[in-house]
Order: C-alpha cells, then sequence, then structure tokens
C-alpha cells in the first residue's frame, strides 16, 4: 500500500530536475491551477523518490510548481495499452478489443502539447478519445482477475488521440494512434486507496470549453480487473505499464459537422474526483 494519495511529477522554477511530490492542497485540481493564469503557484511537499514508481518518503521540503510533467517517462511507460469499445453507450457488441501505441506517442499536461502529424493535417480528423488511465506498479504475468488490483498503482487521465482517416482506412488501429505526443497524460497519479472503486468517478471531455464526452466510469463494459488480467496472460506487463481503458460515446468524428481537432484548440479530460482535469493545446506539426 503507497504512503501517498497524489503525486506530481514536476520542475520548481528555474530548474530542469524533474522531482516527485504530493500536492499540499489535497482537493485542487492541479491540471487547472497550473494551467489557468493568475492561479497561485502549486505547492508541493517533495518526496526523495525520482519515480512515481518508486516514490520514496517525504522529505519535508516544499517547493512550487513551475512546469507540470507526465506522471510517466517514456522509459518507465514500455508500451501503452489501449483498449476499444469497452463504454456500453458507445458500443454494445462485448468483445474486448486492444492496441498498442509506442512509448514515444507519450506526452504530458500543459504546458506540453499535443502535435497533430503534417502528414496528417489534410485529412482533419485528428480525433479526441476521454479515457481513464491505469499504471501498474510492479511486474505482472498471468494474473487472475481476484489478484489484478494488487498490480495497480494508480489512476490518472488520458487522451488517445486518433488520426481517423488512418484508421478507418486500416483493419490494425495502433498505427493511427501512435504518433509522437499524441498520448497525454496527467496531471497526476491517484492511489488506490483514495480511489477504491474507479467506477464511482465521472469523466467529461471538453473541447474549448463544449462538453464533447460525458460518462460515469460505471458504464464499462470491462472493469479494470478483468482487463489487467486479460492483458498479462502470456505477457508480462512490466510495471509502469499504461493501460487506457477505452472511451465513451461523442468522440468527434461522429458529430455532424465532425468536431475534429485542430491548430490551437483546448482539449480537457476531466475526472472527478481526485483526478482532476488534463489540459492540453492542439498544435499542427511545422
Amino acid at each position: 500500500m503507497t504512503t501517498w494519495s497524489r503525486l506530481v511529477r514536476f520542475t520548481p522554477p528555474g530548474s530542469s530536475s524533474p522531482l516527485i511530490g504530493e500536492p499540499i492542497d489535497a482537493a485542487l485540481d492541479v491540471g487547472l491551477a497550473t494551467s489557468e493564469t493568475g492561479k497561485p503557484p502549486v505547492e508541493v511537499n517533495v518526496y526523495s523518490g525520482t519515480s512515481i514508481l518508486d516514490a520514496g518518503k517525504p522529505t519535508g521540503k516544499v517547493e512550487k510548481v513551475g512546469e507540470l510533467l507526465s506522471v510517466l517517462t517514456e522509459a518507465e511507460v514500455g508500451t501503452i495499452r489501449c483498449i476499444g469499445l469497452n463504454y456500453v453507450k458507445h458500443v454494445r457488441h462485448g468483445l474486448l478489443d486492444h492496441q498498442a501505441k509506442p512509448a514515444t506517442s507519450l506526452t504530458g499536461p500543459f504546458p506540453s502539447k499535443v502535435v497533430v502529424p503534417k502528414f496528417t493535417q489534410a485529412d482533419e480528423s485528428a480525433d479526441y478519445e476521454s479515457e481513464l488511465g491505469v499504471i501498474l506498479s510492479r511486474d505482472c504475468k498471468d494474473v487472475s482477475e481476484a489478484d489484478a488490483m494488487s498490480y495497480v498503482l494508480g489512476y490518472t487521465a488520458t487522451n488517445d488521440v486518433s488520426s481517423r482517416k488512418t484508421q478507418f482506412e486500416q483493419s490494425q488501429w495502433g498505427f493511427s494512434k501512435g504518433f509522437d505526443k499524441a498520448c497525454p497524460i496527467g496531471p497526476c497519479i491517484v492511489s488506490t486507496k483514495m480511489i477504491p472503486d474507479p467506477s464511482k468517478l465521472h469523466m467529461r471531455g471538453l473541447k474549448n470549453g463544449k462538453v464533447m464526452q460525458e460518462s460515469g466510469l460505471d458504464d464499462l463494459i470491462f472493469g479494470i480487473p478483468k482487463l489487467v488480467s486479460f492483458l498479462s496472460q502470456g505477457t508480462t506487463l512490466k510495471a509502469g505499464t499504461l493501460i487506457l481503458t477505452g472511451t465513451p460515446h461523442g468522440i468527434g468524428i461522429f458529430f455532424k459537422p465532425p468536431e475534429i481537432l485542430r491548430d490551437g484548440d483546448d482539449f480537457r479530460v476531466e475526472i472527478l474526483p481526485h483526478i482532476g482535469t488534463l489540459v492540453n493545446k492542439i498544435e499542427y506539426e511545422k
């Protein structure tokens, strides 16, 4: 069992050295507090470790957040596992669909940006997928559903940004979801002791302030124990593995006209309580 409730990874003002720590204000939405102008600096109790996978102990030192970072590094996350078609209101076929994203698709919360690659821009099909992310605490293989939750470190918010034209032209979807900087996560990781039942969480996806997706996590077809167990069969999932648990109804491509992501757009994934808001600007690759 972890000693912390919420952790952020960040750099203090004027420093390029990442730190790990717990926000002092337990109720603060760190994503909003670090992305909106005029907000007071977020103060963090610094931990002795350099990774959320081994956070260490509180040092007694307090630092302010200069820049909020992805809670995982590319080296820690390995392969990102993506579950598709996992919300009742989004699809009702009851089959477990999954793909993988490379570690290079990982990016952090604001001020990090989601980058739409050059070759997909003319298609105007960049789309959002608000999702709950699950981070594993230790290596696991062939685990049962009964034991699966003992391998979960905590939860974060994610956006599985996808190029729909590329996706629908192929039977395999991984390529269309694996572009560099197409998987922001954050703003923090929340422990399983803080969220003992993730089905009670509520998620929204907002594009330029407009609610596009909204759902309770109780609408998941396959719960987290099932997902962890299924993905671990015959396969070692390393500590730091990130599992994206699927997106609810309301993705942009199905609106008329489509609500695609364009250069300069603001997209937010809000998961309450505890996790807060993952904020990112969209940027076309130059």
